[in-house]
């Protein structure tokens, strides 16, 4: 009997832990949810139920953010290490929020370079207790960052919206502000927030680019470098794609395709 459950437990730890059963699943959904919201946007494109239901959306995150925020700062929950909301993702959700209801331009640029690439890493690398076992941390925690990512693949590939080299250099300079407010935050509280006072715990692709603060250093290049290549698509040819920073957050053409579309 005990080793009947010694291999049942096993079993269940590998199914739950990064890239196993449960995190292959939940990746899964999230694709598949893309699919369908980059479809469903792009069918009510330029329609005022297009514009409903992206505040809609809007609107149910920053509910859910400030729900996730509150509860997880009340007093039988606090843990100075992790209740603060200052983790990029934390920023990003309001963010994210922002620009589901206006679609400023700003908040777009923001959502398009940190949700595919900061978002997504926590997603791809998330820390073992995120999916061994269900509590409403993990519930919201998977939540949280699914829809940022969603927001994020439903504003630029269905609804239209575009980014540029004005983007890429308010995003980038936003990530590298919020790195420069938290690296004495962290060390006033001993803590790490945004992982730039050392490497998060758990595997993730900081692990590859040495002690700190070295990986500071090639995550400043790196990033900058894939955000780079990200914005490329959008403006070859010499022309900018970005809006003018209209609520609308389009092109003035909009005939204009989508890269990939």
């Amino acid at each position: 009997m005990g080793s009947a459950f010694a291999v049942a437990h096993t079993g269940w730890v590998e199914s739950s832990g990064p890239f196993g059963g449960i995190h292959l699943f939940l990746l899964g959904l999230t694709a598949v949810l893309g699919v369908a919201v980059v479809w469903g946007l792009r069918r009510i494109r330029g329609t005022r139920a297009e514009t409903l239901t992206l505040q809609l959306a809007g609107w149910t995150l920053l509910g859910a953010s400030i729900f996730y925020s509150v509860w997880y700062n009340l007093p039988e929950r606090f843990i100075l290490a992790e209740s603060l909301p200052l983790h990029y993702s934390d920023l990003l959700r309001y963010i994210t929020a922002i620009a589901l209801i206006t679609r400023r331009w700003w908040a777009v640029a923001i959502v398009y370079f940190w949700g595919l690439t900061l978002n997504l890493q926590a997603m791809l690398t998330p820390h073992h207790t995120m999916l061994d076992h269900a509590s409403v941390v993990t519930v919201l925690y998977w939540a949280l960052h699914m829809a940022v990512l969603l927001a994020a693949l439903g504003l630029l590939w269905g609804s239209g919206h575009r980014v540029d080299w004005r983007g890429f250099t308010l995003a980038y300079g936003a990530a590298l502000a919020w790195a420069a407010v938290l690296l004495p935050v962290n060390s006033a509280l001993g803590t790490n927030y945004g992982f730039v006072n050392e490497p998060p715990p758990g595997t993730s692709l900081i692990d590859l680019l040495g002690p700190w603060p070295i990986y500071v250093f090639w995550l400043v290049i790196l990033v900058g470098t894939v955000w780079a290549l990200m914005t490329w698509p959008w403006v070859r040819g010499g022309r900018s794609r970005n809006p003018d920073g209209g609520r609308e957050g389009r092109t003035p053409s909009q005939t204009q395709k989508t890269p990939g579309a």
